[in-house]
């Protein structure tokens, strides 16, 4: 049995079997409109994401809090959302959005 998580879960993202491009996708999606301090597990077994998880974060501003004990095979990764996380393009979250023109 694994020890609890020092970082429970609000929400849960799975993204067993996506590539990380797939799987950020989903991700900046299903975290659209959640209140800043919420706290995010995402399964992700792709071998990429202990890499991609924590650069996501470092770019757009959320806080990447690692590795959560889990089931063998069932890799997870927590991370907390920011109040003034930068965003992202819907069509590739691995990409800072655009600046208005208008500003």
């Amino acid at each position: 049995m694994n020890p609890p998580s020092p970082h429970p879960a609000d929400l849960t993202v799975d993204g067993t079997g996506l590539l990380c491009v797939t799987l950020l996708l989903r991700l900046r999606a299903r975290i659209a409109g959640a209140a800043p301090g919420t706290v995010v597990h995402v399964i992700a077994t792709d071998p990429a994401a202990p890499l991609d998880l924590p650069a996501w974060c470092h770019m757009t501003g959320h806080h990447y809090l690692g590795p959560v004990p889990s089931d063998p095979g069932r890799p997870v990764y927590a991370l907390r959302l920011s109040a003034d996380a930068r965003p992202t393009r819907a069509d590739a979250p691995w990409h800072p959005a655009a600046a208005d023109p208008r500003r």
